[in-house]
């Protein structure tokens, strides 16, 4: 399985309604994207001080590689990201991806 991991700096405008559509967005890719196994998301509550800005994340799960793959190409990920760089500081200098395998 593929944890895709990221980290976002929302600009402060936006509110918390607005990242909430932002996931779902996001969430709502499960139903068009085969092995997009789940979503989670929210604000850190690391107590060490080391985030840097990156006030909030998400991490999807991903059945294996090439369903990360698909997911990445995919149309509907391409619009959903695009909203959610446009609501992050800096654009696409507001995030940070990472996957790993679990």
């Amino acid at each position: 399985m593929i944890r895709h991991i990221v980290l976002v700096r929302f600009r402060p405008d936006v509110t918390a309604e607005q990242r909430q559509v932002i996931y779902q967005d996001l969430e709502s890719l499960r139903e068009v994207v085969p092995g997009f196994l789940g979503m989670s998301a929210g604000p850190n509550l690391s107590p060490e001080g080391k985030d840097q800005g990156f006030a909030e994340a998400f991490t999807m799960d991903f059945a294996d590689a090439a369903a990360r793959d698909a997911y990445l190409v995919h149309p509907d990920h391409q619009a959903a990201g695009g909203r959610l760089v446009a609501a992050l500081e800096g654009g696409r200098d507001g995030l940070i991806v990472f996957d790993i395998e679990v």
